[in-house]
């Protein structure tokens, strides 16, 4: 990278400064450079595009830096920062230079972004942890807005995607961010892709293996395997395949690396759940986030109406009577099974039959809308074999093997063979997994002092029996009382084809819950998913290495 583009970057970085002196120090800096910029090129012509993807990069071209004030005037947890780029956008435009505004409205398709806590209005911890994000990555991301409505996990998953991307471990950034994007390119999430080829790219990564991964080293090549299997078909993962990139001859991964690439890829997925489960919406500054086209006279931007962002609150078209009595029909079938499990102890091999019932149904499930998912060329060039799914399997009656967690659980083998490959990650992990089963705030919709464990345990253990991973000691007869059609429907299509969850989808389960509630159900979602890809992926390791 050039002197000149790394001082630029340095400048950007200075905007997350905890120090308010230094902010404005770099704000000046930019200022002075973007007026530099404005004088050499005079106005820009109207049918000037919007930038690539790829270069939304600080530092080389007018429009991305443009785009780039324009996120920070939305995004920015410092408001010294906020109203600076406000003015300079607005400098910018008295020159007659036409500026960008964003498109859609707010980090979610789904959420009103009235309810999404507003950078400036949070509460003095949220407000710390969106401060240390902005100057760990200089941008606030749209998850972490979203993921913003439960802080105490949001800190947990942030500390740990920062050591995963930017601390000390086995794999170089450049690999790190590369596997991000393959991982995300299974479910053609573009959102997740575009973040880290920006990230990619702003490493030192070599463009070339953009273009596809059969550009990229031989090495990450013989990931794309494992990253297929484990996004789909975990179950299908074996020692064999483990041994196959650790015998690689000249492009053998150690032990310590694949562990790194195997959180990553899992990580990767998981979020990408998240990411279409909440609606996610592009970054302003990235492609699809913001336009340089003048607004339309109504003032409605097609993409806000097609997004239906102009309705109002979710609920309010339903009978508030038919609600009620969704939120009090789940409590009182909570409240029964909770006097059956006191009264009566079914037998193991009931327990077993349960099991494998649930499973079964679970396959039967229909995911949306069941379309052929066609992937773009953008993303797919990313992984190989785009028709590789998780919908056939069950369609040609292939069977799932039971995993039993007894043989081989998170606590007992999984934890302590990522903290030996990779220290301190398998501690992250298992509070990150501990904060999402564990959150509660006792209520549900509008009640209070509601016990919610009986819940969370039935969907947490309804997505690890998809994957045919079964807990002895829990009746998976409870799943069927507590979880109905919608739900479940919503849950199978987010979990394994999360690309095809639609608005409707997300709107159909739970309707009497709060939004914030809804987020919860997609943080269990992310983090049962990711912990049964890693116990398929460290149970592989473990019999490669016994």
């Amino acid at each position: 990278m050039e002197a000149q583009d790394q001082e630029s970057l340095t400048r950007w970085d200075g905007l997350g400064s905890r120090d308010i002196s230094s902010r404005t120090a770099a704000m000046e800096y930019i200022r002075q450079d973007v007026m530099r910029k404005v004088e050499a090129i005079g106005p820009i012509p109207l049918s000037s595009p919007s930038p690539a993807p790829s270069e939304c990069l600080p530092g080389s071209d007018l429009n991305i830096i443009l785009a780039h004030l324009l996120m920070l005037t939305k995004r920015c947890p410092f408001e010294d920062v906020k109203e600076r780029c406000v003015r300079l956008l607005q400098a910018v435009q008295d020159l007659g230079i036409r500026i960008p505004r964003p498109l859609g409205n707010g980090p979610s398709r789904f959420i009103p972004e009235k309810e999404i806590l507003q950078v400036s209005k949070v509460d003095t911890r949220t407000q710390s942890i969106f401060e240390d994000a902005f100057a760990a990555l200089g941008r606030l991301d749209n998850i972490s807005l979203v993921m913003g409505f439960h802080p105490q996990y949001l800190e947990s998953f942030l500390r740990t995607q920062h050591y995963l991307l930017q601390m000390d471990g086995p794999l170089s950034l450049h690999y790190r961010h590369y596997i991000g994007i393959m991982a995300a390119a299974r479910h053609q999430c573009s959102y997740l892709v575009n973040l880290h080829v920006n990230d990619f790219l702003q490493v030192g990564g070599d463009p070339k293996w953009l273009n596809g991964l059969d550009e990229a080293p031989q090495k990450l090549q013989q990931l794309g395997e494992i990253n297929k299997i484990l996004a789909h078909r975990p179950w299908l993962l074996t020692k064999e395949h483990i041994e196959g990139l650790l015998k690689a001859e000249e492009h053998s991964w150690s032990l310590a690396e694949l562990i790194h690439a195997v959180v990553l890829l899992t990580h990767y997925h998981s979020l990408a759940s998240f990411t279409f489960g909440c609606g996610i919406m592009p970054e302003i500054h990235c492609d699809g986030g913001h336009t340089f086209r003048p607004p339309s006279l109504s003032q409605y931007c097609v993409c806000d109406i097609a997004n239906g962002n102009n309705h109002g609150n979710h609920h309010d078209s339903l009978g508030s009577q038919e609600m009620c009595s969704e939120v009090e029909v789940l409590m009182e079938r909570m409240k029964q099974l909770q006097e059956c499990r006191d009264d009566e102890e079914a037998s193991q091999e009931e327990m077993a039959t349960r099991f494998e019932r649930e499973k079964t149904e679970s396959m039967l499930v229909v995911t949306a809308e069941d379309e052929e998912w066609v992937p773009s060329r953008d993303i797919s060039r990313h992984f190989e074999d785009p028709s590789y799914g998780y919908k056939d399997f069950s369609r040609r009656g292939e069977h799932v093997p039971t995993f039993r967690v007894q043989d081989y659980s998170w606590e007992d083998h999984g934890f302590s063979l990522v903290n030996r490959l990779y220290p301190d990650v398998g501690q992250m992990l298992d509070e990150k997994f501990q904060m999402a089963y564990n959150l509660t705030y006792n209520t549900m919709a509008t009640h209070k002092d509601v016990d919610t464990s009986m819940l969370r345990r039935a969907i947490w253990n309804y997505i690890h029996c998809m994957f045919g991973i079964r807990y002895d000691d829990y009746d998976y007869g409870e799943i069927n009382q507590l979880l109905d059609r919608s739900f479940k429907i919503y849950i199978k299509t987010m979990v394994c084809s999360p690309e095809k969850t639609t608005k409707r989808m997300y709107e159909s389960f739970w309707r009497q819950f709060q939004h914030s509630e809804k987020v919860h159900v997609n943080l269990l979602l992310m983090e049962a998913r990711m912990q049964a890809e890693l116990l398929y992926a460290l149970r592989a390791i473990t019999r490669y290495m016994t």
